[in-house]
């Protein structure tokens, strides 16, 4: 389904998500289309393990090892400055990408389908409307626009987003708070 450009929709640890290929802008574009969403906000990327999303970062401060070890898997979203892997559509033409890893056993058996093992993602919803909560909402609202996967445990989600940081040289910055508390 990646390989055609089709954008999905699956569940994660904190809400529901939208992912595509990392390398296929059209479909990053998609995902912009389908929950008209500002051109400006960068999407992120998910994977079951951190080691697949390092590719996409240029340079990973040693603090930020710290966070990684105690908070992934988990609703922690780590920023930091990106390769020339990452395209500048899932960035929205920034110089930083987002990287995150659900503690999500159904993410995780979705992912390891994936050529790559990396999403480009999303929240699934529309912009300024709350998140998706289960599979039954996520086929009523997104059905005719994406694939939805439907899930094993179909419980809702928290809507609790993810904790996101900023990793600069020194020192992060929180730029969010939700699920992982700092």
């Amino acid at each position: 389904m990646l390989k055609k450009g089709e954008v999905l929709a699956f569940k994660t640890d904190t809400v529901w998500g939208f992912g595509a290929h990392p390398g296929d802008d059209i479909a990053i574009n998609k995902i912009y289309q389908i929950k008209k969403r500002d051109l400006n906000k960068p999407l992120i990327l998910m994977s079951s393990d951190f080691k697949h999303l390092k590719p996409y970062i240029k340079r990973i401060p040693e603090y930020a090892y710290l966070l990684i070890d105690k908070y992934l898997p988990g609703g922690l979203t780590l920023v930091f400055e990106k390769s020339s892997l990452c395209s500048s559509t899932l960035s929205a033409n920034k110089t930083t990408v987002g990287v995150r890893v659900p503690d999500s056993a159904d993410f995780s058996i979705l992912i390891e389908k994936i050529e790559g093992r990396v999403l480009a993602t999303t929240s699934c919803n529309l912009s300024n409307e709350p998140p998706v909560i289960s599979y039954s909402e996520a086929c009523q609202k997104f059905s005719n626009q994406t694939t939805i996967i439907k899930p094993i445990d179909d419980t809702k989600t928290q809507l609790i987003p993810s904790t996101v940081i900023l990793c600069e040289d020194d020192s992060y910055k929180v730029l969010r708070q939700g699920k992982v508390k700092l």
